[in-house]
């Protein structure tokens, strides 16, 4: 169970003045300032077209998968958290992963628009030692219609490295992690853990 402190740890940035849109249908959007060409070009980016909305039912988002990326990491062995499947969710917290310390790595998230609009998507995640709060994350996604091919999208993040040294290898991090949106809907809040060892 999350504290109100560990709920201000993940709560998103805000801009002083910004206030998200009232929440609008595919069609609705795609109704909206009809004869903007630029702004028709950015609606077709995201995939809204009149008559294009899939039937509103179950979750806007589901997200997929978590994974981490090393050009270090041996051939054929891949670092991948199933997000499809909630029912283990609680085992990967109990299962850390083993991550090569002093390594350049990147984070990619894969989700899935099923209807509707999502807009400011973002990734949050806190990472803990010993209860301390160590290093937090924040990335923007952007905004996402329904994909018209139906293949779900990809977000690779900003590469990072891994620390280094006895100290850092000592312990296990602990994380937590949200994506949420402008109108604060939250699509998945997990937790996982992680430890730096010496090799993959």
């Amino acid at each position: 169970m999350s504290t109100p402190h560990e709920d201000d740890d993940l709560a998103p940035t805000t801009t002083p003045g910004y206030k998200p849109t009232a929440v609008k249908s595919v069609d609705e959007y795609a109704q909206l300032d009809a004869n903007d060409e630029s702004l028709n070009r950015w609606k077709a980016s995201l995939g809204i077209v009149p008559g294009a909305a899939a039937p509103a039912t179950g979750p806007k988002l589901t997200m997929l998968t978590l994974e981490l990326h090393s050009a270090t990491l041996p051939p054929g062995k891949s670092i991948i958290i199933n997000l499809s499947d909630t029912s283990h969710l609680d085992e990967i917290k109990k299962s850390p992963i083993n991550i090569k310390e002093g390594v350049e790595y990147n984070v990619r998230i894969t989700f899935q628009i099923n209807h509707s609009i999502v807009t400011g998507l973002r990734y949050i995640q806190v990472v803990k030692r010993s209860g301390i709060k160590v290093d937090k994350l924040e990335q923007m996604l952007g905004s996402y219609g329904p994909s018209q091919t139906g293949e779900p999208y990809k977000k690779d993040f900003e590469p990072d490295e891994s620390p280094s040294g006895m100290i850092a290898r000592s312990g296990t991090y602990n994380v937590r992690s949200r994506v949420i949106d402008d109108d604060n809907i939250v699509y998945i809040d997990f937790e996982w853990a992680f430890k730096l060892t010496k090799e993959w």
